[in-house]
């Protein structure tokens, strides 16, 4: 049996972003449902958009998925929300790019279920240093992939889609 994956997007981004679409084509490949929410009328909301509406918004896409295992999945202020969900709701998994380990709103500090955890980050992140992230990623023993990019991770799209492959292979039954 296969799982459901929900993939959340970036602030200045949106569903159809190239790095949500090729996860999505790769989930899609192995059977996986899944789905790419929208939360570009909360990012228009200051600086940072509206994390707590973020977080609300995924929290009932994840209550609402009915398959397991359920994968979280996002990049930057998509993996954010998708670690603090992961707390309140139960996941099989979180793939994590760019992820913020803290910001200038509330939660400020990046928090996350124990639960298989795969995180990509660009040596080159210009928002987030990549020793802040392995550092985050050592305390909790996840592995942790840093490739010479920058924050957008542009440079390697396709490598994340084949890593969330690989990540959804070793959850599948």
């Amino acid at each position: 049996m296969t799982g459901h994956a929900i993939i959340s997007h970036g602030l200045e981004s949106g569903p159809g972003a190239s790095k949500a679409a090729a996860l999505a084509r790769v989930a899609g490949e192995l059977g996986w449902t899944h789905e790419r929410p929208d939360y570009r009328d909360l990012d228009v909301l200051g600086p940072l958009g509206d994390v707590q509406g973020r977080i609300r918004r995924l929290a009932e896409r994840a209550h609402l998925a009915s398959r397991r295992p359920l994968v979280l999945a996002g990049s930057s202020m998509g993996a954010y929300i998708s670690a603090h969900v992961s707390r309140e709701v139960p996941v099989g998994g979180l793939f994590l790019m760019a992820p913020p380990v803290a910001l200038e709103v509330e939660p400020r500090q990046l928090k996350a279920a124990m639960v298989p955890t795969r995180i990509i980050h660009g040596w080159e992140d210009e928002l987030i240093p990549a020793m802040d992230v392995a550092r985050w990623a050592q305390r909790r023993l996840d592995p942790l992939v840093l490739v010479p990019d920058s924050h957008r991770l542009a440079a390697h799209v396709e490598y994340c889609a084949e890593e969330f492959g690989r990540f959804l292979q070793m959850l599948s039954p």
